[in-house]
């Protein structure tokens, strides 16, 4: 983590500067981490907390594994972006990482590495229905994914799936 300051104090409430603020943002993390081999992955932007945060998740092109010394180096060149943008005219806590637990199980590695793990299931039936089901992530084949409910292997046709995401134990 990383903590900047602007000079001034803006006249405007954030929130009301947050949506141009938001796509300004992501057009500079986007282009800096373009820069590096690197993509980012999301960003948030909390104008009501104090300081300011900026979220930034990033990870290498191709979907590869961040370092700390990856996300250390991309803090200093985001940071200094942003200063030199005087976007944010008051304190922000900047944020760096990669994605993590929780996020969006897309890779085979992915769905290796959590076998077992509780996921929940965003998918569409045969009447284009959006739908979502909870359970162990059991595995991923060419065809199906299959999810463990309560003990029952539930099969999901996998062009049927739209995300497979990590959930809590609790869900």
């Amino acid at each position: 983590m990383l903590s900047g300051s602007c000079r001034a104090k803006c006249p405007i409430k954030p929130c009301l500067l947050s949506n141009p603020i938001v796509t300004s943002l992501k057009i500079l993390a986007s282009n800096t981490a373009a820069d590096k081999g690197l993509e980012v992955v999301e960003l948030k932007f909390n104008p009501h907390s104090k300081p300011i945060t900026i979220q930034v998740q990033i990870q290498k092109k191709p979907k590869k594994d961040v370092s700390l010394d990856d996300c250390a180096q991309f803090s200093e060149l985001i940071s200094e972006t942003i200063e030199l943008s005087k976007l944010i005219n008051e304190p922000y806590l900047l944020e760096i990482s990669s994605p993590g637990l929780g996020d969006l199980l897309q890779t085979d590695k992915d769905f290796k590495t959590f076998k077992g793990f509780p996921i929940e299931v965003l998918f569409k039936n045969n009447e284009n229905t959006k739908l979502t089901k909870s359970g162990l992530l059991h595995e991923r084949s060419k065809e199906y994914l299959l999810i463990n409910i309560k003990g029952r292997i539930s099969k999901i046709p996998r062009e049927d799936v739209i995300t497979v995401q990590l959930t809590s134990p609790t869900g």
